[in-house]
């Protein structure tokens, strides 16, 4: 009797540290935030992107949150996460003071941010956004059809993208760029009507910025971007990059 309770209670230790263990690794797998709240112009495309992301994070492990809520940026929410993600979010004034001081608290503690699309085309008046994301947008030609040069061809993030790549989307103009970034992508000028950088275009970037990790992709203005394997390749890169 003596050696079957010691079996017995060997076995229940095993449930029971086995399922603490287990819940360990759900409390530790990787969650991000996606921000899409628009002010001002509204994409379309944001509900597809939303579902694309859902799908990258239960093909890639990690948690999906999504909001339109600024209420959410405080101090103690935003640590859950290991990257924000700006879905095209516009309007200028988005945050207040204390939900500003939120987010550069978490850029400056280590957090990652992808900004997509339109993340560009909001907070206009925070000169800190502007550098941190990499600039504003200044205005875009209709959407079309244009040839995208890979100039870091190395870096996983554009890794296995072709050279140059043909890519339809809307191609911001950008105005206080910020010259310190990383530059991944330019879009030729040539290769389609209404470039206004003199054929010197970033339109994907990354840089390390006070303490956080930034990437930044101008594509994914159409809902066809979030069926593309290829843009969401890049997207996904990006991502991985920002959450490490």
């Amino acid at each position: 009797m003596k050696f079957q309770s010691k079996i017995i209670l060997f076995l229940l230790c095993v449930l029971f540290f086995g399922f603490k263990i287990e819940k360990k690794k759900v409390a530790k797998k990787t969650s991000i935030l996606v921000f899409s709240l628009t002010k001002g112009y509204h994409h379309a495309s944001i509900a597809d992107g939303i579902i694309a992301i859902q799908k990258l994070g239960v093909e890639n492990r990690f948690t999906v949150d999504t909001t339109t809520d600024v209420k959410l940026f405080t101090p103690e929410n935003l640590k859950k996460y290991k990257a924000l993600v700006f879905l095209s979010p516009t309007g200028s004034n988005v945050f207040n003071d204390e939900q500003k001081a939120a987010l550069k608290q978490y850029i400056n503690n280590g957090g990652g941010f992808v900004g997509i699309h339109a993340a560009t085309d909001c907070n206009y008046e925070w000169e800190w956004y502007g550098k941190m994301v990499g600039g504003f947008f200044d205005s875009h030609p209709k959407v079309q059809d244009a040839k995208l040069n890979i100039i870091e061809s190395k870096n996983k993030i554009v890794k296995g993208l072709p050279q140059p790549w043909p890519h339809k989307d809307e191609w911001y103009n950008f105005k206080s760029f910020n010259t310190s970034v990383n530059v991944l992508i330019k879009v030729d000028e040539t290769s389609y009507k209404g470039g206004a950088m003199k054929n010197d275009h970033p339109i994907s970037w990354y840089h390390n910025f006070e303490g956080g990790k930034v990437f930044y992709t101008a594509l994914g203005h159409t809902k066809e971007c979030y069926t593309e394997p290829l843009f969401l390749q890049h997207l996904l890169a990006g991502m991985k990059w920002a959450m490490k």
